[in-house]
């Protein structure tokens, strides 16, 4: 049985500390910090981060230079047969196409890169699920077959606090930031399908989570009928705002273990510090229920 390797980028939320205990590897994304150049979860935390964003400092994303990549592939090689790389998706960065190109002219048969579509809680299930799959024999061009079969299968719901940052990132206009803020505008955002895009506008965050909750019954109705769903929550917000959100999930969806995550900082530079976030996946058939153990 050929030994397989998880790759990664840190958009799923994945710290390099839960790596190292999963057994994968994970390629921090880089941002450029008024002009200076930062690794995610490695030269920059959560609270630098943060920090940065309310000084409002120029934070602008990129993608992981072509040497970091294959750095990180040549030492996974080293201890292993073949990697499935699952990057952010291709409907958010260019990272995923560059990284296809370079599995697919510098390692072909020993590097499969998953378009798998997706960010964050959703990204880090994929992973989670490619591990099963490696763990029961599963080869590379099957498990990268299967994760881009059932890609679009989940849905992330964000709701944003303030639109200072949709502002800044030219998403909404200045004028409708200035109204939405004299209105208590929430704008709900939604990534589906790889794209970040607005979902419904509200008033107030008490609305706004309402209408995720709305959003995450109809999918689980609708589009998820019938099929196990894993249910995540992901935030920007204090701790104690998290945990509240956790609890409202908890009780709107009773029988689901509902874990948290900060939401990775490429989509927090668009969402800004507050939101709070649902994330549904349906369960990939071939691996059934996987329990999840969080970090301490």
């Amino acid at each position: 049985m050929k030994k397989i390797i998880i790759t990664t980028d840190s958009n799923s939320g994945i710290s390099q500390a839960e790596a190292a205990r999963l057994g994968i590897h994970v390629l921090p994304m880089p941002f450029y910090i008024n002009g200076q150049l930062y690794l995610e979860d490695l030269t920059l935390s959560q609270p630098e981060f943060y920090r940065f964003l309310e000084q409002e400092a120029e934070i602008s994303t990129s993608q992981p230079s072509i040497a970091a990549v294959t750095e990180l592939w040549d030492k996974a090689l080293e201890s292993c047969d073949e990697i499935v790389h699952i990057p952010m998706s291709s409907g958010l960065s260019s990272s995923c196409e560059t990284a296809m190109f370079l599995a697919e002219s510098d390692y072909p048969g020993r590097v499969w890169v998953v378009d798998n579509k997706r960010i964050s809680w959703s990204l880090k299930q994929s992973v989670l699920e490619a591990m099963a799959l490696a763990q029961q024999g599963t080869e590379g061009q099957k498990i990268k077959a299967l994760l881009e079969q059932y890609s679009l299968e989940s849905s992330i719901y964000v709701a944003v606090d303030t639109l200072k940052y949709l502002k800044k990132g030219g998403r909404i206009t200045p004028a409708a930031a200035s109204i939405g803020a004299v209105f208590n505008i929430k704008p709900v955002l939604q990534i589906q399908g790889g794209k970040l895009d607005a979902f419904a506008k509200v008033r107030g965050m008490k609305q706004a989570r309402a209408k995720m909750i709305e959003a995450a019954q109809a999918d689980l109705a609708g589009r998820f009928a019938g099929s196990p769903v894993y249910l995540r929550a992901a935030y920007t917000c204090s701790e104690e705002d998290a945990l509240d959100w956790k609890k409202q999930l908890e009780e709107q969806f009773p029988g689901y273990d509902i874990y948290m995550d900060r939401l990775s900082f490429s989509v927090t530079c668009h969402t800004g510090p507050g939101a709070v976030a649902v994330v549904c996946c349906k369960q990939l058939p071939e691996t059934g229920f996987l329990a999840y153990t969080p970090m301490e």
